[in-house]
């Protein structure tokens, strides 16, 4: 899926950028609509100091929990070990698609640390890489029920990845100089 195969909704937000924070937040809007799920966010990360947040979230209705963080957080040294998905996405491996994480491998699933940390049952964890560095994941989600991520939608996620990594790096590194002051 190129520029001209996007739905407008999405070139409009990628072409008409105002500023970085409003089409982040657009395309979490917009990435919800488009998928017709619950929930995504954006996690954020400088894969040099292994600070991270979830910068952006954007919520169907206010009974899906929020999990946007203010603060940049170091992350936890076991996380890799926990976190299967976050440990596929350190070493830039593919999106991963889970349509049910009741019944997913445990291999690619940690069933209890995405209840315990998350409370969705199927998502999206698509990992913003770069030069064999890890700068983000968005994670479009639903709740209630599994579901199937039609082979549309893996195309979509994978152009909107595309088209989010540069402005995922340029967050990071314009955050990250106001907090270390460099």
């Amino acid at each position: 899926m190129n520029n001209s195969t996007l739905p407008e909704t999405l070139n409009t937000i990628f072409e008409e950028q105002k500023d970085l924070d409003s089409t982040l937040a657009a395309l979490m809007a917009t990435t919800v609509k488009l998928l017709d799920c619950d929930r995504s966010f954006l996690y954020v990360r400088d894969p040099d100091t292994r600070l991270g947040k979830a910068a952006y979230c954007y919520c169907r209705d206010a009974t899906i929990p929020d999990v946007t963080n203010e603060q940049w957080q170091s992350e936890s040294p076991d996380l890799e070990k926990e976190d299967p998905m976050f440990a596929a996405a350190l070493r830039c491996q593919p999106t991963i698609f889970v349509e049910d994480i009741e019944t997913a491998l445990p291999e690619v699933v940690n069933r209890e640390f995405e209840r315990k940390n998350f409370g969705h049952r199927a998502l999206i964890h698509a990992h913003l890489c770069c030069n064999g560095k890890l700068w983000g994941i968005l994670q479009p989600c639903i709740f209630s029920q599994p579901r199937i991520w039609t082979e549309s939608d893996q195309k979509l996620i994978t152009a909107i990845a595309h088209r989010t990594t540069p402005l995922v790096i340029e967050y990071v590194q314009r955050n990250l100089i106001l907090i270390k002051g460099d």
